[in-house]
């Protein structure tokens, strides 16, 4: 059965696909080393939750090693999905002690732009009260979006 004044709908493909892109919505502040929000279209790539172990399971010692090797793992699972930290739509950090986080905002800004750049998604942070590896002093999940 056919509706004879149905709308019809195409479907154009972009010529060039959109890598994913901040939404900043008018008049807000601009977050610093966060978005409010992302916008992509392509092939999901999520991770577990990482933390800041070797490929022997042997945990950095402090919070600043373990985000460093965290973050390197997060790269290294997004290029086996073929995916970069340019296609990160989103990070969820999970921290033992949030005064710890912030004690070094900056040093941890510096460790995020040596290995994700300046592209920053979307973030949640939460504070736990341990983590399953009792060691870790963080955890992030990522997702990532690349265009097809």
């Amino acid at each position: 059965m056919s509706t004879p004044n149905a709308p019809t709908l195409a479907m154009v493909k972009s010529e060039q696909a959109e890598r994913p892109r901040a939404l900043q919505p008018s008049g807000w502040p601009m977050p610093k080393g966060y978005a409010n929000g992302m916008t992509a279209e392509g092939r999901i790539v999520v991770t577990g939750g990482v933390i800041g172990w070797d490929q022997h399971e042997q945990l950095r010692d402090g919070f600043l090693d373990q985000a460093r090797q965290t973050l390197s793992n997060i790269a290294a699972i997004l290029a086996e999905g073929g995916a970069g930290p340019e296609h990160l739509v989103r990070l969820t950090w999970y921290v033992v002690d949030m005064d710890e986080y912030l004690a070094n905002l900056k040093q941890l800004g510096a460790i995020y732009r040596e290995i994700f750049g300046s592209h920053y998604p979307a973030m949640a942070l939460v504070q736990v009260v341990r983590l399953v590896e009792q060691a870790a002093r963080l955890e992030i999940e990522a997702t990532a979006v690349v265009p097809r």
